[in-house]
């Protein structure tokens, strides 16, 4: 036993280190001492902060997985950006998380350029086939486009997208950041937890599909937590790329095997298809909320929609209801619900039906749609409004370099694993996002030859004074601006911290009408809400008329995001614990 003094020393708190002879077992073994209450509590209050937030100086990545995470990390290190960083990510993630995004998929991009002083966004997503058209669907009697299958494809974006990217703001070569995923699928890498659960998930829907199978079920079951998995048709096709570059995949084998697949079965893709394919430059669009300019990319995504909702919420004292409050989530999922009436009457590819992106995010057109919401009772139709009354399973990454480029990522195949077809031996899975096309002939959105889709996936920025303040976003179909939303209110109006305001509890309205046509539920939806959510806070959204339930954690998105402290020359990054995800920086 400790002699007297050193028990008086631990009654003050020190820590004291005794060594013991071996002794005899058992010994009497002291009672622990008590401990203070909240001693080992976190500062701040922020009761549901899973850890804390990461700091650094010169750079900063924050993703869904740790290994990417440090792919990105080694770029800074070695002298390259953000951009340059953003892609070698982008491109392990699509081995290490392959259900969630690749080079299958297409790609979206805000980028802070410190040099110019100024944002570009970038739309790399891809368009229909061109011997696509509604009246295949007709004679298939289809009543709307499956969400699996060769019918659900649309041209991936993503390689163009990272060349388009790289030769404007890149400064080291495609191969080099390409060779750390290529050693990864080559070799194996380990399964974490979550991507493991994602795996898990897609077993029955890959199974009809040999390639798919071969692919992703080699042994017949997903790998589980901890497995080893190889990818090694994935590497020898980022081989390719990393050879020839992105004529490899739209003027070459890959675009060859794919059409040959297609032709097999039952698809519609042809050789000009992926030759014709081109990214876009586009400009990102704004919003000011309460002295934070919030940017957003416009139509054929959804970003517009986080910008809406936080135009109809900066009406009200949210800070005096403070998070989780009733009053608040109330009026959050009625401007939701506005928000998303006028993208599913709205939002589709502008080269085709251009929106009135102006009209919908001007403050008069927030301040006549926000009188259309009733304080006390959810409303159970809403149709869209009329803007020209008016005058006047994704992932995501956010990198920022030493000069303080920052890069705003988001990648994606739409479900998980996509149309869950791998086509050929090319390793990887087709997107489905053609399944977001609307078959109805009067509707923006509606199915037509090279068209590019609605689109859920969405990067985002925040300025204040002009300069970089966040880079960040949310994964996770129709939550991603809902997710926006609530970590704006978070950071902005309830003062969390960048960690606390990913890992606070959410909640998530389904059931407004989509840009496929489909109208909103006769009983206005569901809310889904998280176990931090209180009961009577459950109790008072059902009193107005709210559809309650406590939902899954896997339906609320995945938040990664990097805060540009310039003043005192810092960076901070977050990753919210519902993801296997890590932000590093040096």
């Amino acid at each position: 036993m400790p002699s007297s003094p050193i028990r008086r020393l631990l009654g003050r708190g020190l820590l004291v280190t005794v060594s013991l002879l071996p002794l005899p077992l058992p010994l009497p073994l002291p009672l622990p001492l008590p401990l203070q209450a909240g001693s080992y509590d976190r500062p701040g209050d922020n009761p549901h902060q899973s850890r804390s937030v990461v700091v650094a100086r010169h750079g900063m990545v924050c993703t869904s997985h740790p290994l990417a995470a440090d792919v990105g990390l080694d770029v800074l290190k070695s002298g390259g950006n953000a951009a340059d960083a953003a892609i070698a990510v982008n491109a392990m993630l699509g081995v290490v998380e392959p259900m969630s995004c690749g080079i299958g998929g297409d790609l979206f991009v805000i980028y802070w350029d410190n040099k110019t002083q100024k944002l570009y966004g970038l739309n790399a997503s891809g368009r229909s086939p061109g011997n696509l058209t509604r009246e295949v669907f007709r004679q298939k009697s289809l009543a709307q486009i499956p969400e699996s299958g060769p019918l659900s494809w649309s041209v991936p974006g993503c390689v163009d997208g990272w060349e388009t990217f790289r030769q404007r703001f890149g400064s080291q070569p495609l191969a080099q950041l390409l060779a750390p995923s290529i050693k990864a699928a080559d070799e194996g890498f380990p399964v974490p937890e979550v991507i493991a659960g994602y795996w898990k998930s897609g077993e029955k829907s890959l199974a009809p599909w040999p390639d798919s199978r071969r692919v992703f079920l080699p042994h017949g079951t997903a790998p589980r937590e901890g497995d080893v998995a190889r990818l090694p048709e994935l590497a020898a096709t980022y081989g390719l790329i990393a050879k020839h570059g992105p004529d490899a995949f739209y003027k070459g084998p890959i675009a060859a095997e794919i059409v040959r697949f297609s032709e097999a079965h039952g698809g519609y893709f042809s050789l000009s298809d992926f030759a014709d394919h081109t990214s876009e430059w586009v400009e990102p669009v704004s919003t000011n909320y309460r002295g934070y300019d919030v940017w957003e990319l416009p139509p054929n995504g959804q970003g517009i929609a986080a910008l809406q909702m936080l135009n109809l919420l900066q009406g009200y004292d949210l800070k005096a209801w403070g998070p989780g409050h009733p009053e608040y989530l109330h009026r959050f999922l009625e401007a939701k619900k506005l928000a998303f009436a006028d993208r599913a009457r709205f939002y589709a590819d502008p080269a085709f039906s251009p929106a009135p992106v102006k009209e919908l995010l001007s403050p008069a057109y927030a301040d006549r749609q926000r009188m259309r919401i009733d304080p006390a009772r959810a409303a159970l139709n809403v149709p869209a409004g009329d803007p020209k009354l008016v005058h006047g399973d994704t992932i995501y990454l956010s990198v920022v370099d030493k000069d303080r480029n920052c890069c705003s990522m988001i990648q994606s195949l739409y479900y998980g694993f996509g149309s869950q077809v791998v086509p050929g031996n090319v390793g990887f899975p087709l997107q489905n996002r053609g399944a977001l096309f609307s078959l109805d002939e009067n509707h923006p959105n509606r199915l037509e030859p090279k068209k590019r889709p609605f689109h859920t996936i969405i990067p985002a920025m925040v300025t204040r004074n002009g300069k970089p303040w966040l880079c960040f976003g949310v994964m996770g179909g129709d939550m991603q601006p809902q997710g926006h939303v609530q970590i704006l209110v978070n950071l902005i109006d309830f003062g969390m911290n960048l960690q606390a305001a990913g890992d606070a509890p959410r909640v998530r309205h389904s059931g407004s009408a989509t840009p496929t046509g489909e109208p909103m539920a006769a009983d206005g939806g569901t809310v889904y809400v998280e176990s931090g959510i209180t009961d009577e806070a459950v109790r008072v959204l059902q009193s107005r008329g709210h559809q309650v339930q406590r939902g899954s954690a896997g339906s609320y998105g995945g938040y990664q995001g990097i805060l540009i402290d310039s003043a005192r020359g810092m960076l901070q990054g977050a990753t919210e614990s519902r993801k296997d995800g890590a932000a590093l920086g040096y």
